[in-house]
């Protein structure tokens, strides 16, 4: 009797080791936890915590955490808008054993380098925002997204904004009364997908309403808000009152721009002293312009939704399923980019 007991004994103790075993070394099914129960690290890379925007971005994913503490822990890092700055926060991150990433890549040529990185630890990613120029990167390992906007869609609301002031009242905007829309245009970067398909959509968009434009100037300016203000003075000091129209790539360099036309007595609020000025991501300085009557108008860019995707496909991806499952997404024609819709946002 005392053997038999004695081996009930032993097999008990070798079915519970062997549960323990297997609970240690695997992840709950679709709860996005880690196997002991513990909150999910997730190391977010941002390209500039200066961005506006991105600044905006983390902000929501802070609020997401105080929502669910239990369940998640972001640590963000500065990119400080150099790649190389970047691959050595997901090196640290990597060797910290974070359970996923979320990139804002730097240098959009640099995402299979960063993908193939990270591949090699196993641990699954989400790119962001700012979007490389292919998906073969994002195709290579099946535990990558990218989650982002229609880059098109924001330029053809831009343009949108300025065909509908122009078809309101012309005489508005068009002060020399030639019929053409004279512009300047501040650009983002020279390669960035999103800037150049706001750049080009936004004035196709014009024209496709049979307006006809012209571009007095165009500058490069890194999406920023001083170099903006820069290029804004040099061209007023060069075209005057012969600029009609200000289409910006982003809300800081539309803001430049505005600093620079009121220092010359413009966009303070009298409508027959104002040049108008469009921009993107309905920032809330934007929005405070906007409602001044010193801005008309810009493209909102959600954060908070931006955030919510992240989250949402993120968590997926760590319990083992499709980035977009269980979740209002969908995947575009790529199969592998979810993309967060853009509203025009103008004085109501």
């Amino acid at each position: 009797m005392k053997k038999i007991k004695k081996l009930l004994v032993m097999v008990m103790a070798t079915v519970m080791v062997a549960t323990s075993l297997t609970a240690c070394g695997s992840k709950k099914d679709g709860g996005g936890e880690t196997a002991s129960g513990d909150k999910v690290k997730v190391g977010v890379c941002l390209y500039k915590f200066d961005d506006t925007y991105i600044s905006t971005v983390r902000q929501s994913l802070e609020e997401i955490q105080k929502e669910n503490k239990d369940k998640v822990e972001f640590t963000f890092y500065d990119g400080k808008g150099d790649q190389a700055t970047q691959n050595d926060s997901i090196d640290t991150l990597l060797q910290k054993d974070v359970d996923l990433l979320l990139v804002n890549l730097v240098d959009t040529g640099a995402a299979q380098t960063v993908v193939d990185k990270i591949k090699k630890s196993d641990v699954p990613v989400v790119l962001f925002n700012r979007e490389p120029s292919t998906t073969d990167a994002i195709k290579s390992y099946e535990k990558s997204v990218f989650v982002g906007t229609n880059a098109k869609e924001a330029g053809e609301l831009q343009g949108k904004i300025l065909a509908d002031l122009w078809e309101k009242d012309s005489k508005a905007i068009d002060k020399n009364g030639d019929g053409v829309m004279q512009y300047v245009m501040l650009q983002g970067e020279p390669d960035n997908p999103e800037a150049v398909a706001r750049t080009k959509f936004s004035v196709s968009t014009i024209n496709d309403k049979g307006i006809k434009t012209d571009e007095l100037a165009q500058q490069v300016c890194n999406w920023d808000q001083a170099l903006a203000q820069n290029a804004m003075e040099a061209w007023f000091a060069k075209h005057g009152d012969k600029i009609e129209v200000v289409i910006a790539n982003n809300d800081g360099m539309a803001q430049g721009a505005i600093a620079a036309l009121q220092a010359q007595g413009y966009n303070n609020g009298d409508p027959a002293k104002t040049i108008p000025v469009v921009g993107v991501d309905a920032t809330a300085a934007a929005q405070d312009l906007i409602a001044k009557g010193q801005m008309t108008g810009s493209v909102l860019q959600d954060a908070p939704a931006m955030a919510k995707a992240l989250y949402e496909s993120g968590m997926n991806l760590v319990g083992g399923k499709k980035a977009n499952e269980g979740t209002e997404y969908k995947f575009d024609d790529t199969g592998v980019s979810i993309r967060i819709p853009y509203q025009e946002y103008i004085k109501k």
